[in-house]
């Protein structure tokens, strides 16, 4: 299997407010600033810029408010993608449990994403806001949001997941 990015990012974000490694991931600085680090990636914008020679990937996409940035975690090393299970979010407060119950970038592949709101199209490059990738992070694709291809009702979510959402302001029940 071959993976071949599209574009990458243009960001502020120098580096990622998670930390993988082989024990798991941890906060690189405290909840209170993790939280706050979330909340101002959030209204952040950011670019992304798409490889010259496939610039026609863009057509039409500024038609759609919001899109699906598919990126790889370029700063998760190689060690933390045999971690099997971790406290979300560094949290040692919430038990751990498996990676794939979780958002974490330690991942055996770490493909990460995004759903951000596209604010501008200049040639090869979109404007985007929320998208929380570290700058030069490798686009592997960007899908538009179609919220008719998501559940409306009946969404389940643990209850330390809804208090981590809860806690940054992404409450969306």
């Amino acid at each position: 299997m071959t993976l071949r990015p599209v574009g990458f990012v243009r960001s502020t974000v120098q580096e990622p407010f998670l930390v993988a490694g082989r024990d798991g991931i941890s906060m690189r600085e405290g909840p209170d600033a993790s939280r706050d680090h979330v909340r101002s990636v959030k209204e952040a914008v950011s670019e992304i810029v798409i490889d010259e020679n496939r610039i026609a990937l863009l057509d039409g996409i500024e038609e759609y408010s919001h899109v699906t940035v598919l990126y790889w975690g370029h700063r998760v090393p190689e060690e933390s993608r045999s971690v099997d299970r971790v406290h979300p979010m560094g949290r040692t407060d919430i038990p751990k449990t498996g990676i794939f119950s979780t958002c974490s970038p330690a991942r055996p592949n770490p493909v990460l994403a995004t759903v951000v709101q596209l604010h501008a199209r200049r040639g090869n490059t979109i404007e985007v806001t929320g998208l929380d990738a570290v700058d030069g992070s490798p686009v592997i694709d960007i899908k538009p949001y179609v919220p008719a291809q998501y559940p409306k009702g009946g969404v389940r979510i643990p209850a330390w997941m809804e208090g981590l959402m809860n806690e940054v302001g992404e409450r969306r029940a």
